[in-house]
């Protein structure tokens, strides 16, 4: 069993008292029994969203019917997956390939989970199609991303295999009785494993959303659901003491009592053979415990400085690999300087089956210390309502409707409520706002390639070291699939800043699977979803600016735009 050690300091006590009330409130038994009122009176949106209990020991029995298929993909020529997703959908099966790869003779597998028409193009212009296995994973079965995924792969497929082929490269992950379902079945995909419905999407990664994906790569299924299954049986001892064996009790209890303190900002280092762990994690706390002016904001990718750049809302998580000799942040001299530290320490890249039992537990345990549910997502349709309104006015006129910059620097226009005459003028304005326990969200509307993520990771630390601040970075439209709830529903600390950009080209969306006739373009529909979430943030009452580049050179007008911070 992985090893788990906290450095709680002042905040020991506090934890301790809350986990003796846990103890006498049966909260572990009652999780095990799944008792909606461990979070609410209501049952609605709890009891039909607990299947993830039971899933690593169900899933146990289908081991043999994944490997059977992954078996047959094989014997039938496939060497490559592209898996067409969002979110919960798409961010384990992201974990299982950024960490274990594909065995040998197994196929590759990638993720398209974003809609910057470069982005889709990079993973689909080459791909040998004769020997490319689609996956559509969606839980709903509409959402609109996926599926302007799988038309745009489908037509792809016909134009290069012909329409009798087309379907036999397509396999669905979905819940059944949705739209996916049916339209899978008028396309002949090949096969479609139904998903478990009272299982969400963020807490579906050992259930077939994340299992299926893993077996076509060749991971031990069953090795991977032995190490969850064994977390599992920990997390049902009800010995709640901080030197007891329920490390996702303890973990939960001192993340809940840490952010009513105000300790919110869960800040991440991993092991680099297992940093793609990050992703998915930031999904599940963010998602799950952002609401109700509440929430645990996940820190993910923010490099390490010295004790002395961080404020009082931190809360430092350290994820290490035994035999991993990459050096990890020191952070002895963080928790000295009275932050709290959790350890947690992996024997080897399979015990990541019992971290993602750990951390749903866990999670599920500080909403119960949140007092909140941490299996509905309240904020995440306001988004989606101003998106579709965008949408309606590009249909209906053919552009969308925004606003006028406030000014124009060399390339880069400038978006907000606010005075500026130079871009400079416009961010320290704009920043001028941040608090002690703020903390800013970078929102890239732009293709995730690693020339532009390494542009834009200078620019994130200015802004701490600078601010003492908090940092995000999430790329749009797939953030709003995952720390877009929290943005919305936690205490409005975030100052938003939407980076979007002209596309280089654009590609069609087909109206219908093996359609030539198109309405909308993937450029379009991201612009309309950062229009839409603009529009939803301010509308909560969160300040939001844009600077949206102009020219093709991303990285460099990135680059300008941190030089004139400095």
């Amino acid at each position: 069993m992985p090893k788990m050690e906290m450095s709680l300091g002042p905040y020991r006590s506090a934890v301790e008292k809350r986990l003796r009330e846990i103890v006498d409130a049966n909260v572990v038994d009652r999780i095990g029994d799944m008792d909606h009122t461990v979070w609410k009176n209501d049952p609605g949106e709890i009891t039909d969203r607990l299947g993830w209990l039971g899933s690593p020991s169900k899933m146990r029995g289908r081991v043999q019917e994944m490997n059977a298929f992954a078996d047959e993909m094989r014997s039938a020529g496939y060497t490559r997956a592209l898996l067409l997703g969002m979110g919960g959908s798409s961010l384990a099966p992201d974990v299982m390939g950024n960490t274990f790869g594909a065995r040998s003779g197994f196929l590759d597998l990638a993720v398209l989970d974003s809609t910057d028409p470069s982005a889709v193009r990079a993973l689909t212009g080459n791909l040998d199609l004769a020997t490319t296995l689609f996956i559509v994973s969606t839980k709903s079965g509409t959402t609109v991303e996926t599926l302007s995924f799988f038309k745009y792969c489908y037509n792809l497929t016909v134009d290069s295999l012909g329409s009798d082929q087309a379907g036999s490269h397509f396999i669905a992950i979905t819940d059944p009785g949705n739209p996916l379902e049916g339209l899978s079945r008028r396309c002949s995909f090949r096969r479609i494993f139904a998903g478990e419905p009272t299982i969400g999407g963020r807490f579906s990664a050992l259930s077939v959303f994340g299992l299926v994906p893993a077996s076509l790569m060749g991971l031990d299924l069953a090795r991977l659901l032995e190490r969850s299954i064994s977390m599992a049986d920990a997390c049902r001892c009800a010995d709640g003491s901080l030197d007891g064996p329920n490390d996702a009790v303890k973990l939960g209890a001192a993340l809940g009592v840490l952010s009513l303190a105000g300790r919110d900002k869960l800040t991440f280092f991993l092991s680099p053979a297992i940093a793609g762990f990050g992703g998915w994690v930031e999904q599940l706390v963010a998602e799950s415990t952002g609401k109700e002016h509440k929430g645990i904001l996940p820190v993910i990718g923010e490099a390490a400085s010295g004790a002395g750049m961080y404020g009082a809302d931190r809360v430092f998580v350290s994820m290490g690999l035994r035999g991993d000799e990459t050096p990890m942040p020191d952070l002895e001299r963080i928790r000295a300087a009275g932050h709290p530290v959790i350890h947690i320490f992996l024997d080897d890249i399979y015990d990541i089956g019992g971290q993602f039992f750990l951390w749903e537990f866990a999670t599920a345990v500080a909403g119960h210390v949140l007092s909140i549910n941490p299996f509905d997502q309240p904020d995440v349709e306001a988004t989606k309502k101003y998106s579709r309104a965008a949408v309606q006015e590009y249909l209906r006129s053919g552009r969308l409707e925004t606003t006028s910059p406030i000014l124009d620097d060399h390339g880069v226009a400038v978006y907000g409520d606010l005075k500026a005459a130079t871009l400079r003028d416009a961010l320290i304005s704009f920043l001028a706002k941040a608090r002690g326990d703020s903390y800013v969200s970078f929102q890239a509307y732009l293709p995730c390639f690693p020339a532009i993520q390494e542009a834009l990771n200078p620019l994130r630390l200015l802004v701490r070291d600078r601010y003492r601040v908090a940092t995000t970075l999430g790329f749009g439209p797939r953030f709003l699939h995952s720390t877009g709830q929290l943005h919305k529903g936690d205490a409005g600390r975030g100052l938003f800043i939407q980076i979007t950009c002209e596309d280089p080209a654009d590609l069609d969306i087909p109206d219908e699977p093996g359609s030539a006739a198109s309405s909308m373009s993937f450029g379009v529909l991201k612009a309309a979803q950062a229009v839409g979430d603009a529009a939803a943030l301010r509308a909560a009452g969160r300040p939001v600016m844009k600077l949206h580049i102009g020219g093709p050179d991303m990285a460099a007008a990135i680059q300008r735009i941190t030089a004139n911070l400095k």
